[in-house]
């Protein structure tokens, strides 16, 4: 037996039969075997150019060698905390987020997901406030654990899992005049994506945020941004709140905080909040948050963005990529509805699902990993390493167009 059909038949058996079927239907049934920078490489030898970098975590590419040995040093050192004494590579790391995080952002808490950063700011949310009504935005996606999914706004995900938690209302995104008809003195936090990701990478109005800011600061609601996608340069900014020079109350970040080798996560807050953990700050804990290990990626990973200058990198080389996807919507009309996206944060709306599906096996089959929006089955995402080189960029477009033809050629577009 091969190696994929046998991988493929422990999925089937032991990790999720559902998500079996779906690989193998999409063709992608191969094994990843190693990566580094922008490629990856399966077992059977074929390389691919890596566009999705596990939905906005390989910023820095696969295993940055800045990263690897900062992690390969502490873990010859400490890689898991006693959770008693000082723990310093996380005071570094809470120290430096303080720094770069926009205004007076200052208290951290470390988690190692983008979800559980979510479930801690609505903990201190209302912890702080003492409210309980949150307004998320529909079609936004802020993770799957209960407190995160009652914030997300597709019933897909959330549906199943009925009733969620109360007091949550969602409003179109990009409506500030609909959040402000809503908050009132119950409102303990308006939650929102700056670029909605999983909803097929919307980017809002000019002004959206500040109008958002304005109205949380009149009717004393806090601003929760959950840039766990958008954070750390992928927007061209190295938070995307920086496009309108808002600062939130409270940040999410994780996915690339990491740097593609370790899972972290954070939450970064404003001071006045944290008065409610100084009489009890075991609260909100966990056990694997702020390892030292992760800790050693993040401060690694911050070390990178800000010497290579990875959101500038990213500022025009999203200009330079949506320039050439823009040159192919204008050939592929039919098929092509909507480029969109900031940065390298790109989102394709295709014509149908259908088509979309179809391009998106062609363009993977063409050796650049990509995948749809998982709100929005007609998008498909490119949010390659913020480090990409240019020639790379210019594969993506080559191998995309092939996909285009191939995928033209089996499907009626009206």
């Amino acid at each position: 037996m091969e190696l994929s059909e046998r991988v493929l038949e422990q999925y089937e058996r032991y990790v999720n039969p559902g998500m079996a079927r779906l690989l193998r239907f999409m063709g992608l049934a191969q094994v990843e075997d190693e990566a580094r920078g922008s490629r990856v490489r399966d077992t059977d030898g074929k390389t691919y150019l890596d566009c999705i970098g596990g939905y906005g975590t390989f910023s820095l590419g696969h295993r940055h060698p800045r990263v690897v040995a900062a992690v390969n040093a502490q873990l010859q050192r400490m890689p898991m905390s006693s959770k008693l004494l000082l723990n310093q590579p996380m005071a570094d790391l809470a120290q430096k987020l303080a720094e770069i995080t926009p205004g007076d952002l200052q208290y951290s808490f470390f988690c190692n997901s983008g979800t559980e950063a979510v479930e801690a700011a609505l903990k201190l949310a209302r912890l702080s406030t003492g409210r309980t009504k949150v307004i998320a935005a529909l079609n936004s996606f802020h993770g799957k654990t209960l407190g995160s999914l009652s914030a997300s706004g597709k019933d897909l995900y959330r549906d199943p899992f009925l009733p969620l938690l109360d007091r949550f209302v969602h409003v179109p995104f990009g409506d500030a005049e609909r959040i402000a008809g809503l908050v009132d003195d119950d409102t303990a936090a308006v939650i929102l994506e700056p670029i909605q990701g999983e909803g097929g990478i919307i980017v809002p109005p000019d002004g959206y945020l500040r109008r958002v800011r304005e109205i949380c600061d009149a009717n004393g609601a806090l601003l929760i941004l959950d840039e766990v996608q958008t954070g750390l340069g992928r927007t061209g900014k190295v938070f995307a709140c920086q496009h309108e020079e808002v600062v939130p109350d409270i940040l999410c970040l994780a996915k690339a905080l990491g740097g593609g080798v370790m899972p972290l996560g954070a939450v970064i807050a404003r001071p006045h909040l944290y008065a409610a953990y100084e009489a009890a700050p075991l609260l909100h804990t966990s056990t694997f948050g702020g390892n030292p290990l992760a800790c050693a990626a993040g401060l690694a990973t911050l070390q990178v963005l800000t010497e290579e200058r990875l959101d500038e990198q990213a500022a025009w080389k999203g200009e330079y990529l949506l320039a050439k996807l823009h040159d192919l919507q204008t050939r592929y009309p039919g098929a092509i509805r909507e480029v969109r996206g900031r940065g390298l944060m790109i989102g394709m709306e295709f014509a149908t699902d259908e088509l979309g599906g179809l391009i998106l096996s062609e363009w993977i089959a063409g050796g650049v990993l990509t995948a749809f929006a998982l709100n929005n089955m007609s998008v498909t995402r490119i949010e390659p390493p913020l480090n990409i080189e240019r020639h790379e960029l210019d594969q993506i477009v080559d191998v995309l167009e092939a996909a285009l033809q191939s995928g033209l050629s089996q499907v009626q577009i009206s």
